[in-house]
């Protein structure tokens, strides 16, 4: 019988060690599992997390490890390459830092024995991802177990999988179930005890066979059906000899039939099911990614409250206690690999090997719909054949294995609409960021209707929007700012445009929680990309958050906006509430300021007289919700964007009037000819930067796309975010800069 020993406490770990060691030094640190050693410096800015090989060791006694005739090592998550060692001898190399990988040790163990697995998540041309808006935390970062099995076994060796494969189709009221099982080493007068449960324990199939694929069905079967009830059966298999149970493995599955449509959206089980949520990055502060189940919990438990009904698990594989969780609380899933931002020639091979681990350790999730082939890989262009060839590899290799899920990509904001590389998927999304980067809120609705109507029969979805919130605020919202306030003011214009347009198969916000981005330096707080709906330590929900629970949960609610924009210098000032309710009236200091009627969309605004202190009261059928807002003379300097770090200060900039500054905005400076000029020829400069090298340089037509969309940034802001990219501009190079716009007029 299989036995399962977690392997997680105690280990020893150091920096820098390239090669295993043969005893564990004493100076070493130890360590418990999950771990990873950029939880601190991943998350602070300044691009300089520590990437290189760490070692982990551990020694055990292969006495206190149960009786057995063979022994797997399995890790399931090292990023993002890993070797493993038993006593000297080497027992496997793996690239992908997302995936569950397994290794036999049998041969190697001893009476006592020193395990060792080097980790590293340095930089290379091979091992996706490379870059990316993300920190990519090094670290044995999930749970590491021994499995003891029997000489005769289900598979342990394909792809990290788990031995069985179940797939479900429905006709009509019944489901069709074939149930493929793997074996290793199994032998004459061995047979297969299969059974089906119902989510009530009940035994709906018992079948014992030689068979390693049968197929069944369950009649009138219950339905997964989303969020509405996410209805589960298991199948167990044991592996028997005799009377004896010489291994076993189980697996819950969901009967149920989708589809997208290109006018519809998404349709399960026969009716219109919205996929309106959110993105998630598996990163926590001061944690990384090493997350504990009470982290995973806790993540799935907020997403719930605001309503989603998906989530796009980007950009790589998640946990699998996740998965499970999604398919108990029947979220829809978009999974993916991390061919993200820079497409490799030299990294084709590690698409295709972590496309695979994907499908096959992820198969039998019915919360998964579609395979993600990649995100925003078109950055330096949507031309190349050897990326468009990656792409074609990839789609067929997802229907070969899979032929019940859907393929599709993320394309990022600048792709041409006609790229051969859309017409790859099945279906397809774009990531947009109209309001943020560049252009403003009202172009999503209007570019999402030109695409539907140039490919009526391509279903298309917003993979990505979002902008950055922190602790600033203002009555006077405007792009680029990081104010509460703008947050909020661009998620309700967003839910307007998408709320319009039920042809969307599918949204999802970037992001559910503010996440590690060690290479930003913007918003005031290095380190971070704050689109999150939520802070980065799950402790405050931004306006923003309200604004989706609103919209997408149907449990009565009421919410104030701005409670933490308490002291406002106008004698009038604007309060929005949130609501979905039928009617909210709002009290301030017990006078009624009126009742206002639900119009379709979860928004009332109020004009708020501002005099001393006004208590504020917004009531919502039984419901209500309070704050309070103070009349100050000058403005609470608290609430204005403080850069920390920042390179230039307000003082070292000249500002000539009427001439151009790295205050302007990237729109006023590409205007005017000797500004574009300027800017291209530093983008020019740039380009092998950010494509690895001259023959891998930015594809500059594609830069100019780019360059369009972050117009409503200033130059200095944009400065400090292409941190992602690599870049940093020094002091001097910016007033250098500074000095050369000082000379262009500013175009009326």
């Amino acid at each position: 019988m299989r036995n399962i020993v977690n392997f997680n406490r105690k280990w020893a770990f150091a920096k820098g060690i390239s090669e295993a060691p043969t005893t564990i030094p004493a100076e070493w640190n130890w360590v418990n599992l999950p771990h990873s050693w950029n939880a601190i410096d991943g998350q602070d800015g300044g691009n300089d997390y520590y990437r290189g090989t760490c070692c982990y060791a551990k020694s055990f006694d292969k006495m206190d490890l149960p009786t057995a005739e063979k022994y797997y090592l399995e890790i399931n998550g090292a990023n993002s390459s890993a070797d493993a060692y038993l006593n000297g001898k080497h027992l496997a190399h793996h690239d992908g830092g997302y995936s569950t990988w397994r290794v036999d040790m049998t041969d190697a163990l001893e009476r006592d024995n020193l395990l060792v697995i080097l980790v590293d998540n340095a930089a290379n041309d091979r091992v996706y991802p490379q870059v990316a808006d993300f920190t990519f935390y090094g670290g044995l970062y999930r749970d590491v177990n021994i499995l003891c099995v029997s000489e005769s076994h289900f598979d342990l060796d394909h792809f990290g999988g788990p031995g069985i494969k179940v797939t479900p189709v429905m006709n009509g009221k019944d489901a069709n179930v074939e149930i493929e099982v793997y074996t290793t080493n199994a032998k004459m007068g061995q047979y297969l005890q299969y059974t089906i449960l119902d989510a009530e324990g009940n035994t709906v199939h018992n079948i014992a066979t030689d068979d390693t694929k049968i197929s069944v069905t369950i009649e009138s079967a219950h339905l997964w059906h989303g969020r509405k009830d996410p209805y589960l059966y298991t199948v167990e298999v044991n592996l028997v000899q005799g009377n004896e149970i010489l291994d076993n493995v189980s697996a819950r599955f969901g009967c149920r039939s989708f589809s997208i449509d290109p006018d519809k959206g998404f349709i399960l089980n026969g009716e219109a099911y919205p996929l309106r949520g959110v993105s998630r990055h598996q990163d926590r502060w001061g944690i990384g990614n090493a997350l504990l189940p009470e982290h995973h919990e806790e993540d799935i438990q907020y997403i719930l409250e605001v309503g989603c009904t998906t989530i796009r698990l980007a950009h790589y594989q998640h946990d699998q206690y996740f998965y499970d969780l999604c398919d108990e609380t029947g979220l829809v899933i978009w999974a993916e690999i991390p061919y993200i931002s820079n497409h490799m020639p030299t990294g084709r091979e590690n698409t295709i090997s972590q496309m695979k681990e994907l499908i096959v350790q992820n198969y039998n999730h019915p919360c998964i719909v579609v395979w993600g082939l990649s995100n925003e890989i078109t950055m330096k262009g949507d031309a190349d054949p050897d990326l468009l060839e990656n792409h074609n590899i990839l789609n067929d290799l997802c229907h070969e294995m899979d032929a019940t899920r859907l393929t599709t990509i993320a394309a990022v904001s600048p792709c041409p609409i006609d790229s051969p590389y859309i017409q790859i998927p099945d279906v397809v999304s774009y990531n947009h960021y109209f309001g943020w980067y560049g252009g403003d809120t009202s172009m999503n609705g209007p570019w999402f209707d030109k695409f539907h109507k140039k490919h009526p029969n391509i279903p298309i979805g917003i993979s990505e929007y979002g902008c950055e919130a922190l602790n600033w605020h203002t009555s006077n919202p405007t792009q680029g700012d990081y104010t509460e306030e703008y947050q909020a003011y661009y998620h309700e214009e967003l839910i307007k445009a998408i709320h319009e347009r039920p042809y969307l198969w599918a949204t999802h916000v970037w992001n559910m929680y503010d996440f590690g981005a060690d290479a930003r330096s913007e918003g005031g707080e290095n380190g971070q990309n704050h689109k999150g709906l939520m802070t980065f330590d799950r402790k405050y929900k931004k306006d923003s958050f309200y604004a989706y629970k609103a919209w997408l949960n149907p449990e009565p609610m009421v919410h104030i906006c701005g409670k933490r924009y308490v002291d406002r210098v106008e004698d009038v000032t604007k309060v929005t509430v949130y609501s979905n309710c039928e009617s909210v009236e709002l009290f301030a200091n017990g006078v009624s300021l009126g009742v206002q009627k639900h119009n379709g969309l979860p928004f009332f605004y109020f004009d708020v007289p501002n005099a001393g202190t006004t208590h504020l009261v917004a009531v919502a059928g039984e419901l209500k919700d309070e704050s309070v807002i103070n009349k100050v003379e000058v403005f609470n300097e608290e609430y204005r964007l403080k850069e920390k770090n920042a390179v230039l200060n307000w003082f070292d900039i000249t500002e000539p009037e009427g001439y151009l500054n790295v205050n302007c905005t990237f729109k006023q400076i590409m205007a005017t000819l000797k500004g574009k000029m300027l800017v291209m020829g530093l983008f020019a400069k740039m380009a092998p930067v950010i494509g690895g090298g001259k023959e891998g340089g930015m594809d500059m037509s594609a830069m100019g796309g780019m360059m369009d969309m972050l117009g409503g940034f200033t130059f200095l802001r944009l400065a400090g975010m292409i941190g992602t990219m690599g870049i940093k501009f020094t002091k001097e190079e910016l007033l250098d800069i500074n000095a050369k716009l000082n000379k262009i007029k500013i175009k009326e």
